[in-house]
């Protein structure tokens, strides 16, 4: 008879061991086995493909202080309009007409 080594962790004691499959142990072998989250190909968003990160983080910024500055007028809604001018891309805050 072999000795049997002390010590061991459990992944160690098990390595190698193949449980048999049986109808109570099949349902769970795809639950158990760890889902390997994949690369998902990011799809480049045309709301977003010309916005980089420092872009998108100045815009958000001057967006936030136009809304601080609405709301100190007493202006809550509002809608932001997009206009092209040239080469000049114009955002306007244009407050919402009110519902009767």
């Amino acid at each position: 008879m072999a000795k049997i080594p002390k010590n061991l962790s459990d992944n160690a004691m098990f390595s190698g061991f193949k449980e048999k499959a049986t109808f109570e142990t099949a349902v769970y072998s795809e639950a158990e086995e760890p889902v390997k989250p994949g690369k998902k190909e990011q799809k480049e968003d045309l709301a977003t493909a010309f916005f980089t990160p420092e872009i998108q983080e100045k815009v958000g910024k001057a967006l936030l202080e136009i809304k601080l500055e609405l709301y100190k007028q007493g202006t809550i809604d509002y809608t932001i309009k997009v206009v092209r001018q040239g080469n000049q891309v114009i955002l306007t805050a244009v407050p919402a007409k009110p519902k009767k």
